[in-house]
């Protein structure tokens, strides 16, 4: 049965909106440990993408610093006692294109049987992170999945076999097992963790209606090598720097193609942000902030987060 707390809760983040959702989450952030059945995947953001070069398995070899924000789904997860159906999905919140057998929540479950015994779930998840926006959402979803089967089933899972599973579900998918701020190689799926942090600032994401084929937007870019080092500058440079040395490959051609999205950039740079890119392959486009800004009537009839690091 669920806990009565986390069914509140549940109740509660399905029907109210972003600004309340995320308040609510971090001030519940330890229920889930509590009653062992709700977790808050987060999103990330790519601080910096090159593309170095085209892979000849038809990926492609990227640098990129992933950093995880406070933008959050709620996932819910108990036994099924109902029916012999081995995972029963369901949904609320922005609706999830395709059929539920193609979530990479199920396809985690379906991975994990394999070489594990599972018991039968009835899971939900109430979607809140914009989908194709570059935000790893999904991999977000699937990664916290497989972390909250470990701890309510107690599977023996190690940390390694989370890394391995989730790398076979998506690139950035391994990113939300350790969720620290790392940087990425190979085909973004290869992690160091890096010693740096954005605590004290204020980040500002605004996610246009636009959707971007993510292989359409690799078509439009030319693989080049990077002459300076993304980690590093990540690291040792200023901030303040950033807007100078630190680049989305992406921007090039997409801004050419959906110049709204480039407005939304310089827009976020005129209300005082010291560092703004579009993360991944877009449409989402964030700014980092010295001080919350006063955004008053910017981005009407956008997708709008706001959070402090």
């Amino acid at each position: 049965m669920l806990c009565l707390r986390s069914a509140k809760i549940l109740k509660k983040v399905r029907t109210t909106n972003n600004y309340e959702f995320t308040n609510l989450c971090d001030k519940n952030v330890n229920l889930y440990l509590l009653c062992n059945m709700i977790s808050f995947p987060n999103a990330k953001i790519n601080i910096g993408l090159n593309i170095i070069e085209k892979r000849s398995d038809g990926f492609h070899n990227i640098q990129s610093v992933m950093y995880p924000i406070g933008l959050k789904d709620a996932l819910e997860v108990i036994e099924n006692n109902e029916n012999d159906q081995k995972i029963v999905f369901s949904a609320s919140g922005i609706k999830i294109p395709g059929d539920a057998s193609t979530n990479l929540i199920v396809k985690a479950y379906n991975l994990i049987s394999q070489e594990h015994i599972l018991p039968k779930v009835k899971v939900h998840l109430h979607k809140n992170i914009p989908i194709g926006a570059g935000l790893g959402g999904g991999s977000s979803d699937a990664a916290f999945f497989i972390k909250l089967l470990q701890q309510k089933f107690e599977l023996d899972i190690t940390w390694g076999e989370m890394h391995h599973y989730a790398k076979q579900l998506g690139s950035d998918c391994s990113f939300f097992v350790s969720n620290k701020p790392a940087f990425a190689e190979g085909k973004g799926d290869e992690f160091e963790s890096l010693q740096f942090s954005l605590q004290g600032h204020h980040l500002v994401l605004i996610y246009p209606p636009i959707h971007i084929n993510t292989a359409k937007a690799y078509s439009g870019v030319k693989p080049k090598q990077p002459t300076r080092s993304l980690e590093n500058d990540i690291q040792q440079l200023d901030i303040n720097d950033w807007k100078n040395h630190v680049h989305n490959d992406f921007e090039d051609s997409i801004f050419v193609s959906f110049p709204e999205i480039k407005q939304i950039k310089e827009s976020l740079y005129e209300k005082g942000a010291i560092y703004a890119s579009m993360s991944g392959s877009g449409s989402s486009v964030y700014g980092i902030f010295k001080d919350k800004p006063d955004l008053k009537e910017s981005f009407q009839g956008k997708f709008i987060y706001e959070g402090k690091f």
